[in-house]
């Protein structure tokens, strides 16, 4: 059995900027099939930075404290706090607090390491992927098409 303390954890570098970023529970634990994660929110603040899903993972997500809205290709769903949202691979989302105080939730994935996240963008080359995949390149992440492989610099 292996126990810890959420708040002795120290925070990761969580790319939607979370109050508290994230603390990665799982890690923590030792689990090795599934990953948990801690987040603290505040209002305006993301999961992640943007739109985007896991082709090789489910996500879950619990609300302890305040409501989430996640963002989602047919619309937009709030969640709030004692409220569980579980996504498929992919299906597409992501965690925005716009509500006017703070998100507190956990974050279970499975399998844990998720290798393949993707955005809803096409591919500009073939124009055969309705999606682009996150790969490491030479000057941090790019985006690859799953179809011919072609690579494009991330947005922003």
């Amino acid at each position: 059995m292996e126990k810890v303390t959420v708040e002795t954890l120290a925070p990761d570098n969580n790319p939607g900027g979370g109050r508290e970023t994230a603390r990665r529970v799982g890690e923590a634990l030792g689990t090795a099939d599934v990953g948990l994660s801690y987040y603290e929110l505040d209002a305006g603040q993301n999961l992640s930075g943007g739109i985007h899903t896991h082709m090789d993972q489910e996500e879950i997500f619990h609300v302890l404290e305040g409501t989430l809205t996640f963002r989602t290709p047919d619309g937009e769903v709030a969640v709030g706090a004692g409220e569980v949202v579980r996504f498929a691979p992919g299906d597409y989302q992501q965690g925005v607090n716009d509500s006017g105080g703070p998100v507190r939730l956990l974050g279970i994935g499975a399998p844990k390491g998720s290798t393949d996240v993707r955005v809803p963008q096409p591919c500009g080359a073939c124009e055969e992927s309705d999606s682009l995949r996150f790969v490491p390149g030479d000057d941090g992440m790019q985006l690859q098409c799953p179809d011919c492989g072609e690579t494009f610099e991330t947005p922003g």
